[in-house]
């Protein structure tokens, strides 16, 4: 497969595509007090939920449309994933149950799964290499602007109308982007890579994907990193309204980290191409490794620094993040162009259901103090960090 010319409309529709994700989760940061009383909520850690849950769905949906993608088409799995997000949305605006909220956030998750999914293999489809590394970092940056204006978006909703709006506003844009979409984007599978859909080629793709200790060892690295920046958003409106009060201003902090990772991932597409993904992974995981136990060792008492010496280590921190996103999808993605579906949707599907545990432990200890966060984020870049010198190892060995 040869790479095509980089067409912005293509790299804007797929970040659009992946956003859709983004705005379900950020946009609804703000109201998750609003809705936990609503729903009947008593204890405020359960709020952590609504956002974790999501990523459940998330990961689970991965293993139906990517592989239904390899038979079927991207394009009409899109269709089909979005009108499950929007049967769920209904659910969640509709409901006064704890359990059926979450039910719908899971089912939320599974429907925004395929275009996440499938505008990664798209990308796969005609890129590859470290051309592919490039586009994925051009879209992770426009995706990450979505942090940066959902919760402010959120906020405004919530006073203007009410946290129902918050919903009923992500399934508008969402039609909008899908519309656009069925216009404008033409199929990328490869009569050459489409296979019928059978239990058996599923078993017989999935066994392939693990073949490849590259991407298994960077879809694990992937679950990591994923994992403690979803203890991040998980715990975002707790730390910054409640341990610090911010009240209101709680989504101009937040997106500052966002800045900090849409800036990393636009620095990482002017260099992918000169340095390589492996290379600005390897140093981005260290770093990333070393920020997070600098917190741990100067703030080990528990006490919270003040808020700028918070913002500054959590910009530090994901800008680290935003040159580990795109490369670590590349990486695990690479050998893969022969099942880009099925291995999209395994790669997804490992490093999300990873996280969501991962997030869930950590996130129930940040109650008074953001060190248990830190504490994650440097345990899990440690464990980073040995999976890419054992990779690295690796390759020597077999290149020696």
């Amino acid at each position: 497969m040869q790479n095509q010319p980089v067409k912005a409309e293509f790299v804007a529709l797929m970040a659009a595509l992946m956003s859709l994700v983004a705005l379900s989760i950020d946009a609804l940061l703000p109201a998750l007090p609003e809705i936990g009383d609503h729903i009947g909520v008593t204890d405020p850690a359960n709020n952590q939920l609504l956002i974790t849950m999501i990523f459940l769905g998330l990961g689970f949906g991965q293993l139906i449309f990517g592989p239904l993608s390899d038979n079927f088409g991207r394009k009409p799995m899109v269709y089909f994933g979005f009108g499950v997000f929007m049967v769920a949305s209904f659910i969640c605006v509709t409901t006064k149950s704890f359990e059926m909220m979450i039910i719908g956030r899971i089912f939320q998750g599974v429907g925004l799964s395929s275009p996440r999914t499938i505008a990664i293999a798209m990308i796969r489809d005609s890129y590859s290499g470290d051309h592919m590394a490039k586009i994925l970092s051009i879209v992770v940056m426009f995706f990450i602007l979505i942090p940066v204006v959902a919760p402010t978006l959120g906020q405004f909703l919530l006073q203007v109308a009410n946290w129902k709006a918050i919903f009923n506003v992500n399934v508008i844009v969402g039609l909008l982007v899908i519309i656009w979409f069925w216009r404008r984007q033409p199929e990328t599978l490869h009569k050459e890579y489409q296979t019928k859909f059978s239990l058996k080629r599923y078993v017989i793709s999935a066994r392939e994907f693990f073949k490849y200790k590259q991407s298994v060892a960077f879809t694990l690295v992937s679950g990591f990193i994923t994992g403690s920046f979803m203890v991040y958003l998980s715990t975002s409106q707790q730390v910054f309204q409640d341990q610090y009060g911010l009240g209101e201003l709680f989504p101009y902090f937040f997106a500052s980290s966002a800045i900090a990772v849409g800036s990393s991932t636009f620095m990482n597409s002017r260099l992918v191409m000169r340095f390589g993904s492996m290379q600005i992974a390897y140093i981005a995981t260290i770093a990333y490794f070393s920020i997070s136990l600098l917190f741990v060792i100067v703030f080990f008492n528990g006490n919270n620094p003040s808020i700028y010496v918070l913002v500054g280590f959590f910009m530090l921190q994901f800008f680290a993040v935003g040159l580990l996103f795109g490369n670590l999808r590349a990486l695990a993605m690479e050998p893969l162009g022969h099942i880009a579906g099925m291995g999209s949707a395994i790669n997804g599907f490992i490093s999300t259901v990873m996280a969501v545990p991962i997030a869930n432990f950590i996130g129930s200890y940040v109650k008074t103090s953001v060190l248990p966060l830190f504490m994650g984020f440097s345990f899990f870049g440690l464990l980073s960090l040995m999976v890419f010198i054992y990779v690295r190892r690796q390759t020597a060995a077999a290149t020696a």
